[in-house]
């Protein structure tokens, strides 16, 4: 087994597959001058002050002083650097091989058909506000309903503090108090909506204060949660003054879906009796809803209805050599078949656009993405930042010491096949194959902007851990390592560690998570974020986050 892995017969560094003491023999020769922890990076000759680095065979930084062959790459000698790029100069190539999918033709998931074609993994009625104003009304409404769906839709750790409360008034000790576990969770609930998959609440901190494009983007984000396939029906909570308008929203859902025809409540506080009086009436009217799409069951869909969303956090040195490039490979595979997969964190694209661009179907594709990352990159920048600060410093001691070197790992999670469309936040999906969206590389962010966009799976790679989930999209976690797979197996689904050491192929590994995915968009498989009632729900502030 090698020590270290040299990505691209192009690279001039080597990753660590595990801790190095100095004086180590690595490939070519190279012998270690200091000890390299494992994810980090290895000169593989002498580099000068001003030398460029290379990996993945791309720019992913600028020596800022000389590093010894069998030296430590650090945030001391490197510096993020980039290629620069232009859609004027790009080199269509939209050719690539498309991967074996034999095992795939002709499968199908079950899913749940909306009136409009699209398919559903989820069978969701969605509760969302216009305003912040209504967060607290959106928290009394989940209070009166969480104990009737069942345990899914009630914190676990209630009776916990109650026993805890008990004991202390009846004048147990501290230590007795502490010793309370927590219970185990029966199975014998028996939910008086069995085909519905719960009653979600999307609280934000948006809808007026803002300014107006704000305002509109939240709508924009909303209407495509309400005409996600997942989502059944839903309710809308409006204060009634705010700048995010009811109205706004009545457009952006008949700007996505003409023909809507799901069960939608529109309550206006200022325009009702009492606040008791609005949240009773939503409450009757979900009750009967949840009736209405309880009736509803899974049928046969083609793998070509999939459209899974693509996304990274918590990255680790191993995310660009284990769980992206198989994610990438479930990409191209989906691809293949017909479906639709979503790379987003357009922060996370930085020193790989020139590739991207070539891979683009049209020059106006092509060039929409230029626009989008410059003007991206030109909004961080007049707030005192930039892409290069888009690496967290968990990311920096795992060995992702610059944004170009994260970027050109996250960017394997879209595989190789062309790229069909280019999407600004919050636009919905059209075009099956491919599709870039303009995000954040912040994990809730870029999670919750991907369903909006349409995705009815979430693929969510980690090499450090993370808990993320999303309201109304399915999302499953890959570890990048096995080590994190056994350390948060209550969190994590797949273990792409494997790949690492040469056990099992990207291609085989790839087979796998497809697979997993189809089982999870069937219902029959549950992501550990799904169970754990992970509901994330962040709206993009535009301009001020990476």
């Amino acid at each position: 087994m090698n020590s270290t892995l040299k990505i691209d017969p192009k690279d001039t560094v080597s990753v660590a597959l595990e801790d190095l003491p100095a004086s180590t023999p690595i490939e070519k020769g190279v012998t270690t001058q200091a000890t390299i922890p494992a994810k980090h990076k290895v000169a593989l000759r002498d580099l000068k002050k001003g030398d460029r680095i290379y990996m993945y065979g791309v720019t992913v930084g600028v020596a800022i002083e000389s590093i010894p062959e069998g030296g430590l790459l650090t945030t001391e000698n490197v510096a993020h650097e980039i290629d620069r790029f232009s859609a004027a100069d790009r080199k269509s190539d939209t050719t690539w091989s498309a991967p074996d999918v034999s095992n795939w033709q002709g499968k199908t998931f079950m899913g749940y058909h909306r009136s409009n074609g699209r398919v559903g993994t989820q069978n969701i009625w969605l509760v969302v506000p216009m305003v912040f104003c209504e967060n607290r009304n959106l928290a009394v409404m989940r209070e009166a309903i969480a104990e009737t769906l069942g345990k899914g839709q009630r914190s676990k750790y209630e009776s916990l503090f109650k026993r805890m409360a008990y004991l202390r008034a009846q004048g147990a000790s501290k230590e007795q108090w502490l010793a309370e576990e927590l219970e185990l969770e029966s199975d014998d609930f028996l939910s008086p909506f069995p085909n519905v998959d719960g009653v979600k609440f999307l609280l934000h901190g948006l809808g007026c204060g803002g300014t107006r494009d704000d305002a509109n983007a939240l709508c924009g984000l909303l209407a495509g949660y309400i005409t996600h396939p997942n989502v059944a029906g839903a309710t809308v909570l409006s204060l009634g003054c705010q700048n995010a308008e009811v109205r706004i929203l009545e457009q952006e859902i008949a700007k996505r879906d003409p023909s809507f025809d799901r069960p939608l409540h529109i309550h206006v506080q200022q325009e009702s009796p009492s606040e008791e009086a609005m949240i009773s009436r939503a409450l009757k009217e979900i009750f009967v809803g949840l009736d209405q799409i309880n009736r509803l069951e899974r049928q046969p869909a083609p793998l070509s209805e999939l459209v899974v969303g693509m996304e990274c956090g918590g990255s680790d040195g191993f995310s660009g050599i284990s769980a992206n490039p198989i994610l990438g490979n479930v990409s191209d595979k989906l691809v293949t078949l017909g479906g639709t997969p979503i790379l987003a964190e357009f922060p996370e694209l930085c020193g790989v656009e020139g590739e991207l661009m070539n891979r683009c179907v049209s020059d106006s594709t092509a060039h929409r993405f230029e626009k989008l990352m410059k003007v991206y990159a030109t909004r961080a920048e007049a707030v005192g930042s930039g892409f290069h600060a888009n690496p967290s410093p968990g990311n920096i001691a795992d060995g992702l010491i610059t944004d170009a070197i994260k970027s050109a790992g996250a960017a394997k999670k879209g595989g190789t096949s062309p790229v069909v469309d280019v999407l600004d936040y919050p636009e919905q999906v059209t075009n099956p194959g491919l599709n870039l969206l303009c995000t954040p590389g912040g994990d809730v962010e870029s999670t919750t902007a991907l369903a909006g966009a349409g995705a009815n799976v979430i693929i969510f790679t980690t090499g450090l851990g993370t808990p993320t989930g999303n309201a109304i999209t399915p999302t499953l976690k890959v570890a990048t390592n096995s080590i994190l797979a056994k350390r948060m197996s209550d969190i994590i689904d797949f273990d792409s560690g494997p790949v690492i050491y040469g056990q099992k192929s990207i291609e085989a590994m790839g087979g796998e998570l497809l697979d997993l995915v189809v089982r999870t968009a069937s219902g029959e498989f549950t992501p550990a974020a799904v169970r754990l009632g992970q509901d994330d729900f962040l709206p993009w502030k535009r301009g001020i986050s990476l």
